[in-house]
């Protein structure tokens, strides 16, 4: 009856478009816990105090939800055959926010595959997580044999490179559960050695006060001049270091259309962003990821690379 379900549960995700899905038992992340705390306390979380906030929730989902025995994590391949433009005049956005966003269209799946489960087992009760509250969604996809962490601190799936959106359901039914996945880095250190900023400290450590991706969507303060002049044009997120990684070799184009990227977001004009208004961000950047910088964020963004552009030229 539980192998049997979880196939049908398995099978349910992949019909709803997900490319991959693990469970794993719910409990205690006392290791991973541990780690994170290290982390949080060498100050590498930056100016995101909310990482602080409900930790206990993030190491035991069980407070969180205290019927908890399985977690569903899915993931969602988002990669494009797009390039980015090297071109002075553009900017770059990361691959992730090219096309909607993966909050809206990840939540609404999940929530069918929960409405799938309720009606195979109508008394079970179970919450759903999209990089959302206190669920540390890396390392419950490494858990449940979805992937495993690069050093660039992304998971990496053998299938579709690290170029994946993750989730999960907390439900209180017991699964079969996978097996993680060992960790097939090996001795490379292509990702470190391409950050340009140098945010990756050490193999599975991150700085974010150095940190692209962190700069440009989350800083809200003025951006670092010694930093600015290495974004590489970059005005939101960056890809560099899932770029280089040799597990590319693997990746396939997204079949999910609300990720086809959008015209204006491959290379977009660097004066345009550098100039636009309030009411023009909200119009151009309805239902995208994008919105999580603010216009504020983002015109800062062009703005400083302009002016490294200018300084330098």
């Amino acid at each position: 009856m539980k192998s049997s379900f979880t196939n049908r549960i398995k099978s349910q995700t992949i019909e709803l478009g997900f490319s991959k899905v693990g469970i794993a038992r719910a409990g205690s992340l006392t290791e991973e816990g541990m780690r994170l705390q290290e982390w949080l306390a060498r100050g590498y979380h930056g100016t995101m105090q909310w990482m602080k906030h409900e930790m206990e929730k993030r190491v035991d989902p069980c407070l969180i939800f205290s019927q908890a025995k399985s977690v569903v994590c899915v993931a969602m391949n988002y990669c494009s055959w797009e390039q980015h433009s090297d071109n002075v005049g553009t900017g770059k956005i990361s691959r992730y926010a090219w096309g909607d966003d993966y909050h809206i269209i990840m939540t609404e799946r999940l929530e069918e595959l929960l409405s799938f489960i309720k009606i195979e087992i109508p008394e079970a009760t179970g919450k759903l997580y999209v990089d959302t509250g206190p669920m540390m969604d890396k390392v419950w996809a490494v858990r449940s044999g979805i992937g495993w962490m690069g050093k660039h601190t992304n998971v990496i799936t053998r299938e579709y490179s690290s170029w994946v959106f993750l989730g999960e359901i907390l439900i209180d039914v017991e699964l079969d559960y996978d097996e993680p996945m060992m960790d097939f880095c090996g001795t490379c250190t292509a990702c470190i050695d391409a950050c340009p900023t140098k945010a990756i400290i050490q193999p599975y450590v991150v700085d974010s006060n150095k940190c692209i991706s962190y700069l440009t969507i989350e800083y809200r303060d003025v951006l670092p001049n010694d930093l600015l002049s290495k974004f590489h044009q970059w005005v939101y997120g960056c890809d560099i270091c899932q770029d280089v990684c040799p597990w590319n070799r693997f990746q396939k184009e997204t079949k999910e259309s609300a990720f086809y990227p959008r015209a204006e977001n491959i290379a977009p004009k660097l004066t345009e962003l550098a100039e636009m208004n309030p009411e023009e961000f909200t119009q151009r950047f309805r239902r995208s990821s994008i919105k999580r910088a603010k216009q504020v964020g983002l015109t800062r963004n062009a703005r400083g690379i302009l002016e490294t552009v200018k300084s330098s030229g």
